[in-house]
């Protein structure tokens, strides 16, 4: 889903659009000298900035199926790990073992081993109610990899610890492994992409020199000096309000 801001970018694109249609309705009228905003220029700086857009909603489309794969394959990592130690709570391994096995399992879950008293967290400045600090909770995609290795590891080490269920045994837990760094690797290709293709979009629409904002302030200027700043061509495009990225 695209966000207010992206939403934003594209009617820029759009508004440009209609600058050029009045231009080229002023005829031969419209005869400008800079080559910057002249109609074949004008169409070139709409085509790319138009593909720009379009190339955002195809890498946010891969982005977000990348996420919602990843989000399949980690959903049940908190009822496996607890499974999990209910198992290794059979095995002849020590206490010490167990334990270690159950400290694992309170990371998966994203617990504490003791409580955060103060649950506000700063955001940008700004004190934000969290259920508990990012850090301590350890929940992140990547953090659940490394301690669901860590707790496969200390699974293969115990000799007793052999269940009869497929998916609680090691190599189809070394199988899952697997899946899930793939689909974290294939989430950070995708938002580098798509973080590429954010870059040239503004480079496009809002970038030093020559863009779709500082050319459609070109025309305006042409129009305004060609016709007056009370004629109708100029009212019609002093309305067309293209606004400039706040990254500028």
């Amino acid at each position: 889903m695209a966000t207010t801001s992206e939403t934003g970018h594209a009617i820029n694109v759009n508004k440009f659009l209609d600058l050029i249609n009045f231009c080229k309705g002023f005829g031969t009228q419209y005869q400008p000298s800079k080559v910057s905003i002249q109609i074949p220029a004008l169409e070139n700086t709409y085509q790319q900035a138009k593909e720009a857009i379009d190339e955002i909603i195809r890498q946010n489309t891969a982005y977000s199926i990348a996420i919602n794969q990843r989000a399949l394959l980690f959903k049940d990592n908190r009822t496996l790990s607890t499974r999990l130690i209910n198992a290794f709570e059979m095995t002849d391994a020590p206490d010490a073992t167990k334990k270690d096995v159950k400290g694992f399992n309170r990371k998966i879950q994203g617990k504490r081993a003791s409580a955060v008293k103060d649950p506000k967290s700063m955001v940008d400045g700004v004190a934000t109610e969290v259920p508990k600090t990012i850090s301590s909770s350890q929940t992140s995609f990547n953090q659940q990899v490394e301690h669901l290795k860590a707790l496969v590891a200390l699974l293969e080490s115990e000799p007793s610890y052999v269940p009869n269920e497929i998916e609680l045994k090691v190599s189809t837990l070394k199988n899952l492994i697997s899946q899930q760094n793939s689909a974290n690797e294939q989430v950070s290709a995708a938002y580098t992409v798509l973080s590429n293709a954010r870059l040239m979009r503004d480079q496009v629409l809002y970038g030093e020199g020559t863009n779709l904002y500082n050319t459609s302030l070109d025309i305006k200027k042409y129009i305004k000096a060609v016709f007056g700043a009370s004629s109708p061509a100029y009212k019609q495009v002093s309305k067309i309000s293209i606004t400039a990225s706040k990254k500028r």
